[in-house]
């Protein structure tokens, strides 16, 4: 895989049991890349391993007055400068190579799983944690699969100087053979404790990314109690805790890069005393002397890959644990024990109806349906069901049904095609208005129709006055990052105008005009049951004007549906469904029965007399 093909077309299914089978898994799915980063690593460091011999013949030649020998060192070492040369820059460019595509698939991994689990991602991993994944993490774990091949590349070259040493100058060479792995190895009692500041570090940062974006995103309802201030001081604080927690980190990475100059230092000066001692007594010649201090400071530069190999490691571990976390999470609790063979490609029959076993709730196939349910996060919930997305309190329930067909049991995209749910804040993109609505649908409703059924006009004239100059079209206007520059109720609109338009053979609605007035609000309840007609529509609210427009109401209490009918019927025959309608308490639902009674009574008695 190169750069220049990415994306993936399929990123793979990733072993997500851990941290560590995570980057097994992506260094497995890289072998080709790896391969060559190590081919061309061997080069490089094979080139350098090569110098001190060929500086050692050299010095012999020259001792030894030898021009012949002397214009072959030369050019040795011509050769070996080519093979460096050549092999860094090959190296870095497959390195850099394996970096990026292990980074990207990381990243189509993570955007493919987000869009699978939808809303549910965020009810199960903080939103912090998840921009944490999605950027830093990314880039460590690359580092760490393209840290792999030139740590082998490195291990070949110290490995190849050593044992020439050995043949070149025995003496010598044993000293270099027991003293490197002890240099290489020294810091290897600090990993555990660099790791655990390292990871401390990254839990402050995320928390105080989760602070940030919180901030950002209710920054106009900030300013409107004056809470700027109050927030900037928690940021401040959680800013100073990351600050501090970095540098006690950073603090023992410099005593492992000290330990990693300091005891290759007295390698070198054990080297040279040991060897000039021997060159003293004739036991070695000038050249070997030479070729071994070469060869000591030539092993400086592939010894740091060790440290390298394990600050990439450490940096990448917790990340790939975070992220190994989020790839493992499945639409329902029990998909993950699942069998592949229980996931069937059944679809369901067009015109089924969508039934609800864990509540009750039925929605007649071609009808419009409303939901009342007094608890808000009970409706959040119930939509989520209704999607093919049972929370976490319900993923051991029954499946909702389409059709006699249990929705979690479909592939995804065919869930997604049948049923779509609008939840009550839907986010906005940024884009043209064109690009808003350049999404799946049937083709059958145009975005003119839906834009009119969710009473939009005013929304096309606001982003039309707020276009640059030139731009007459509406749909070509701009939305900006989230929809932050329209108010609450025309993001509503456009949103409900959004999923209008892709028609699905099932609707649900969460809340779709609570930001809205009553004005508005009774022309969208008439807009979406014209342009929903014959199609399955439930609309989760509490709002007359919509209620009154349902073909059937749905009253669900604790969990369970409790009454079903017309909006006027259990206005008039369900007590509990008017008191949430009409918002009573108890003390005024008691006074109401009173007066009701009372009226009864006198009612009675005027009859009788008369």
């Amino acid at each position: 895989m190169q750069i220049s093909d990415l994306p993936y077309p399929d990123p793979g299914v990733p072993d997500a049991r851990s941290g560590p089978r995570f980057l097994v898994w992506l260094g497995r799915g890289q072998l080709g890349g790896q391969f060559k980063s190590l081919c061309w690593g061997m080069v490089h460091f094979g080139g350098v391993a090569g110098l001190p011999y060929a500086v050692g013949l050299g010095v012999d030649a020259v001792v030894d007055r030898a021009p012949t020998r002397l214009l072959l060192v030369a050019g040795l070492l011509a050769l070996l400068g080519v093979a460096i040369s050549l092999g860094d820059a090959m190296l870095h460019r497959t390195a850099v190579t394996n970096w990026i595509t292990a980074a990207a698939r990381v990243q189509q991994l993570l955007a493919r799983k987000t869009a699978e689990l939808g809303s549910a991602l965020t009810r199960r991993v903080a939103a912090g944690e998840v921009v944490a994944v999605s950027t830093g993490d990314v880039e460590k774990i690359g580092w760490f699969v393209e840290a792999v091949s030139r740590f082998l590349a490195a291990v070949f070259a110290i490995v190849l100087v050593c044992v020439g040493l050995l043949f070149y100058a025995p003496e010598l060479g044993v000293v270099v053979a027991i003293g490197v792995p002890l240099v290489a190895l020294a810091a290897l009692p600090l990993l555990p404790r660099a790791t655990q500041r390292a990871d401390v570090q990254r839990e402050k940062a995320g928390k105080a990314t989760e602070l940030a974006s919180d901030t950002v995103a209710g920054l106009r309802v900030l300013r409107g109690i004056g809470g700027e201030e109050l927030f900037l001081g928690r940021y401040r604080e959680a800013s100073q805790e990351v600050r501090e927690a970095a540098v006690r980190s950073a603090r023992m990475w410099a005593l492992i890069s000290a330990i990693q100059v300091l005891l290759p230092g007295v390698l070198l000066i054990t080297v040279v005393w040991y060897g000039a001692t021997l060159v003293g007594d004739g036991r070695i010649a000038v050249g070997e002397l030479v070729a071994a201090f070469s060869a000591v400071a030539t092993m400086l530069y592939p010894l740091r890959h060790f440290e390298e190999i394990a600050m990439a490691y450490s940096f990448s571990r917790p990340s790939a644990k975070r992220a190994a976390r989020v790839l493992s999470l499945t639409r329902t609790e029990d998909a993950a024990e699942r069998p592949a063979a229980a996931v069937t490609a059944k679809v369901p029959a067009p015109g089924g109806d969508l039934y609800d076993p864990e509540t009750g709730l039925l929605a007649p196939a071609g009808r419009f349906t409303a939901v009342v349910c007094g608890d808000p996060d009970l409706a959040g919930r119930l939509a989520e069901r209704l999607g093919g997305h049972p929370t976490d309190a319900a993923a051991d329930g029954p499946s909702v049904l389409l059709g006699g067909v249990a929705l979690d049991e479909l592939e995804l995209d065919t869930a997604r095609t049948l049923v779509l749910v609008q939840d009550k804040d839907p986010v906005l993109l940024s884009g043209t208005l064109r690009d808003l609505f350049a999404v799946p649908s049937s083709g059958a409703v145009e975005s003119g129709a839906a834009l009119a059924a969710a009473q939009c006009a005013d929304v096309l004239e606001a982003l039309l006055q707020s276009a640059p100059d030139g731009v007459d079209d509406p749909m070509d206007a701009r939305i900006t990052e989230r929809g932050r520059s329209l108010s609450g109720g025309q993001r509503q609109r456009l949103a409900l105008a959004r999923s209008l338009v892709t028609d699905p053979e099932v609707l649900v609605l969460d809340e779709p005009t609570s930001a809205v007035d009553s004005h508005t609000e009774a022309r969208i309840a008439d807009g979406i049951a014209a342009l929903r007609a014959g199609c399955t529509t439930v609309v989760l609210a509490s709002s007359p004007l919509l209620l009154d427009r349902a073909d059937r109401v749905v009253l669900v209490h604790e969990g369970t549906v409790a009454a079903a009918g017309t909006h006027s019927e259990l206005l008039h025959g369900e007590p509990l469904y008017r008191a949430v309608v009409t918002r009573q308490t108890e003390d005024e639902q008691r006074i109401a029965r009173v007066e009701l009674a009372q009226l009864e009574e006198a009612l009675t008695e005027i009859e009788e007399s008369a």
